[in-house]
């Protein structure tokens, strides 16, 4: 684009009028802003040491080197230390020409020759429904998904459910004592929910006879080992390493239920996957890793059995690898899951989608997978997120304090229908018309709100603050489109066609070329958002461009414009900023409805 043409050129400048080189992405450009003529602005002051001389001097030296060896440059003027440059009218006409109509604009076209990118995200337990974490997890790594593909990458969308250990036996040990023959459809709740409810079930127990023996006079940590509960789990678990039928029977039969749930939950959420992998299924691959390790002195085993990785040379300490009674822990699955990806797909990429309370395991899987000289451990990145958070606090799944995916989605979307009946928006539509927009308006702005935030950062989430029409939400830039689309169909009404435009002696108002502008960003923007994985940049961008549209439409008339080239042209950068919107959206997964 522009800025890229812009900086080969100042380097060109310099060199010819300095006898300097300089690399073309050293300089500082940006917009110019408000108050001043001009559209980019050149920093001055790096380059006064090689001119040695003023910075109004410099700037305009360069200004005139520009203007004549660039032809997309039409003017410039210096104000101290910044070069203000103005691009001309041609440049934007070119540009508007060529891509108003791009139904692929801001997108790079597939590389197939090119390794993929493996991108796991979800990662649920079958001991519990999915909460609001799992739902910024999903939402981040669907998306990411769509950004990288949107950059020409070949992407794998993959989960690895965790249907194995010690957390799901709590459950599976909870229903088989006080579930009473309970099943999802004699409860009449989702499978998930019901299985989630017996694990919380298990702590309340757990908990309660803890409490018992600290009583009758043990410490708190020797309560938690020898509880009576635990130690039924544990003997559970062996149970099922060693494939008892009647504990694989029960397990196959609970986590049916979860799965089922979960497919409703994905569904609603609009995420989905290419593979789906089951801890059950990858353990074992693991183990076998782990043995190979040991016998190549890469690991060692202590006097109870148990099996490690030494990392204090590298600072850390020593990692679990295969606990004394033989079963595996996460790291095991996840060396053998590693191992099961890189083979199956040789992939560029290994990107993990979990929160950043898993940076130190991450950290060791690499660390592990170097040192049993897998050379694809490199390739591994922990896409780390912060947690989210609520105005109470933490949640804690088995303290049963957590908010359940499920259950906030229906409360963003009757949220959205209190709000938009109290504002009076849908009340010229139809029962079944109001149910369908007040769904994507609540999921819309569920989503925007979690993934406008910087991935890195803990966000506290609002419901009501997610849902204004006004602000930087998911409904204002769905009421932006809704609203361009209402101005169409009325220009359609009139047999006013846009599809040909003509730039005959036509200049810009300033309203449509910065709006112009900002179209013109958005390829820069998907391409940034796909280097740094943050969907935060396309979010925010779209908040911008709904914005800046508004602006446009509450300054300039369309319909009501005299001049007919005007006239056609204002109508088509209203669609291009539609289209564009959409799309930017849509690598969010929110969908944007023509009428609201």
């Amino acid at each position: 684009m522009i800025e890229f043409t812009l900086s080969k050129q100042l380097s060109r400048a310099v060199k010819t009028l300095y006898n300097n080189d300089i690399a073309s992405n050293s300089f500082q450009i940006q917009k110019t802003r408000p108050e001043f003529e001009g559209d980019f602005t050149v920093v001055i002051f790096p380059l006064l040491r090689i001119s040695k001389k003023s910075p109004e001097n410099t700037g305009k030296e360069i200004g005139e080197y520009l203007i004549n060896n660039m032809k997309e440059i039409s003017g410039y003027n210096t104000v101290k230390g910044f070069l203000n440059l103005t691009i001309s009218d041609s440049y934007w006409e070119l540009f508007f020409q060529k891509t108003y109509n791009d139904t692929n604009f801001g997108k790079t076209p597939l590389d197939e020759k090119s390794a993929p990118v493996v991108i796991e995200y979800s990662s649920p337990n079958t001991n519990k429904p999915l909460h609001l974490g799992h739902i910024r997890n999903n939402l981040l790594g669907w998306s990411v998904a769509n950004i990288l593909k949107a950059n020409g990458k070949k992407v794998i969308k993959v989960n690895l459910v965790n249907d194995r250990g010690i957390h799901i036996c709590k459950s599976m040990l909870a229903w088989q004592k006080w579930g009473k023959g309970i099943t999802p459809e004699k409860a009449g709740v989702k499978g998930d929910k019901l299985v989630g409810d017996f694990y919380v079930a298990f702590d309340k127990a757990y908990k309660e006879q803890i409490a018992e023996l600290i009583a009758d006079g043990l410490d708190k940590k020797t309560a938690e080992q020898e509880a009576p509960l635990i130690d039924e789990a544990r003997q559970m678990l062996k149970k099922w390493e060693e494939g008892d039928p009647e504990v694989r029977a029960l397990w196959e039969k609970m986590n049916s239920w979860v799965y089922s749930g979960f497919d409703i939950t994905y569904h609603r959420m609009g995420v989905s996957f290419d593979k789906i992998y089951y801890e059950s299924e990858t353990y074992l691959l693991g183990k076998e890793i782990v043995k190979s390790g040991l016998e190549k002195g890469v690991f060692f085993k202590k006097e109870d059995g148990s099996v490690w990785c030494d990392l204090s040379d590298e600072g850390l300490d020593e990692k679990l690898l295969l606990r004394a009674d033989g079963t595996s822990v996460y790291m095991t699955q996840d060396l053998g899951t590693a191992k099961l990806r890189a083979d199956e797909y040789h992939p560029g990429e290994l990107i993990y989608v979990v929160g950043n309370e898993q940076n130190y395991h991450f950290d060791v899987l690499k660390r592990i997978l170097k040192k049993l000289s897998f050379s694809w451990s490199e390739k591994i990145y922990h896409l780390s997120y912060g947690m989210v958070e609520l105005p109470q606090g933490k949640m804690k799944s088995r303290e049963g304090t957590v908010v359940d995916a499920d259950d906030l989605m229906e409360e963003m979307t009757q949220t959205a229908r209190k709000t938009s009946e109290e504002l009076g928006k849908f009340n010229d539509f139809t029962q079944e018309e109001s149910s369908a927009l007040y769904n994507m308006v609540g999921l819309g702005a569920l989503k925007y709100f979690i993934l406008k935030v910087d991935p890195k950062k803990t966000m506290m989430f609002n419901p009501q603050e997610s849902i204004d029409f006004n602000g930087n939400t998911g409904p204002f830039i769905q009421y932006t489109h809704a609203r361009i689309y209402s101005v169409l169909r009325k220009a359609a009404e009139q047999n006013i066609s846009y599809l040909n435009v003509k730039f005959a002696n036509f200049s810009f108002e300033k309203k449509e070329k910065s709006l112009l502008m900002l179209l013109h960003d958005f390829p820069q923007v998907v391409k940034n958002a796909g280097k740094d994985m943050s969907p935060a940049q396309i979010a925010n961008f779209s908040f911008d461009l709904a914005k800046e549209f508004n602006q446009f439409y509450h300054e300039l008339s369309m319909l009501k414009e005299p001049d007919q080239n005007k006239k056609v042209f204002r109508l088509a950068l209203a669609a291009f900023t539609a289209n564009t919107l959409k799309t930017a959206m849509g690598l969010l997964g929110i969908s944007l409805p023509e009428r609201m």
